[in-house]
């Protein structure tokens, strides 16, 4: 034991690991909780701070429970399975305050109580799996290409992991696994992509579609439709096998709910919707807004747009990256909505917003760092931070979800 020390954590980094200090460095800790006393071994050394493995927790938190999956701590998918479901969202709430004053330089960021998930399991409506060499399909292992197979996964909704634990679990011809479900509608999608693209064998006993994703992302129909449809206050909406949509369809409605009570429409204003994807958000904007334009770079995504929406004559949909079409656009919005990838905004797609000069806009963001450094940026530009909701998409994981209200 003579490379180990006694640690005491203080706090959460965004990441998931617990954080303590020896030595005048910061040491990063997974699987353990802030406020613990706990023996660590040094597995990563770096200049200002280091990473190190969890040996024994000697005073645990009262947050500390028994992580109910048999591949927690080996399976990449989970991080939080050791914490009380309710102190995970107030944990991710304080990381999402920290990267706020740390990358922000916000001394008082207007941070919200998180909005939990109602039970922080069983919310998952799509998975991806990779496959072992002998065809058995699994997580990968944290920071690690390794597949850990596995039987069961906790966090799936009951009827993907119902379709899982049904499917011939050796797939020796198939790269990686991709499972669908419409939580409202029961709609249940496989998607394929295999090593040679030939089409797989396939054997199906209960109704469900099955595509297979071309190298070159073109989706191939075996069986079925190339689609899902979910409800989302009852709208519904198309979803093909390579569109993005939340992974969370429970907590989707509330981010529709928070943007759209966000921006206080009248019902004749013009509105942007950046990174439309499917066009969840545009929908309800249609409803209250006078005209909407939405941007997409996805083609997939805007052909389920185009369906999703083809019963309103206020939307225009523009395909192409978000940073390209910002500068075309002639017109004044007085709202934007932003749901940018985990990377936020380009800078010069940031810079061709404020040219804008939108009154309102509310920011969708899944990484509180870059919507910090984003908010900076708005803030600096005359822009007001109003308020950040946290909204718990991703229970037992580190992932939090959050809208930003910016107002000019």
């Amino acid at each position: 034991m003579t490379n180990t020390f006694e640690l005491i954590l203080h706090a959460m980094a965004h990441g998931g690991e617990a954080i303590g200090r020896h030595d005048e460095r910061a040491i990063f800790v997974p699987y353990a909780i802030p406020g613990e006393r706990v023996r660590v071994e040094i597995v990563e050394e770096r200049k200002r701070f280091a990473r190190a493995r969890l040996v024994e927790v000697l005073e645990p938190s009262p947050a500390r429970v028994e992580p109910p999956c048999p591949y927690f701590g080996k399976c990449g998918g989970c991080h939080f399975q050791h914490i009380a479901y309710p102190v995970q969202a107030q944990l991710k709430g304080l990381v999402v305050r920290d990267q706020f004053q740390r990358i922000g330089k916000f001394e008082e960021p207007p941070i919200l109580e998180p909005i939990p998930d109602e039970s922080g399991w069983e919310y998952r409506n799509h998975a991806r799996f990779h496959v072992t060499p002998e065809g058995r399909p699994g997580f990968l292992a944290a920071n690690s290409h390794e597949v850990i197979p596995i039987e069961d996964c906790l966090i799936l909704h009951p009827l993907l992991s119902r379709l899982y634990t049904s499917l011939d679990m050796l797939l020796p011809d198939v790269e990686q696994l991709e499972l669908r479900v419409g939580a409202a509608t029961g709609d249940l999608l496989v998607a394929l992509q295999t090593y040679d693209e030939e089409p797989p064998a396939l054997e199906v006993d209960f109704p469900l579609s099955i595509v297979q994703v071309l190298h070159d992302t073109t989706i191939a129909p075996l069986v079925g439709l190339d689609y899902i449809t979910e409800i989302i206050h009852g709208r519904e909406f198309r979803i093909s096998a390579t569109s993005f949509y939340q992974a969370n369809s429970p907590q989707a409605e509330r981010l529709v709910e928070i943007v759209l009570g966000a921006l206080e429409l009248k019902g004749y204003e013009k509105v942007l919707d950046a990174y439309c994807g499917v066009g969840l958000f545009t929908a309800f904007l249609s409803e209250e807004a006078g005209f909407v334009t939405g941007i997409e770079i996805s083609h997939d995504a805007v052909v389920d747009a185009t369906y999703n929406l083809a019963a309103a004559d206020n939307v225009t949909l523009l395909e192409g990256a978000v940073e390209d079409a910002l500068p075309e656009l002639e017109q004044r919005y007085a709202a934007v909505v932003l749901d940018p990838p985990r990377t936020g905004l380009e800078r010069h797609a940031l810079d061709a917003l404020v040219e804008l000069q939108p009154r309102r806009i509310a920011y969708v963001s899944c990484d509180p760092a870059t919507l910090a450094r984003d908010a900076r940026r708005f803030v600096n530009a005359g822009y007001t931070l109003e308020w950040v909701q946290p909204v718990d998409l991703f229970p037992q994981t580190y992932h939090i979800e959050n809208v930003a209200l910016f107002t000019r």
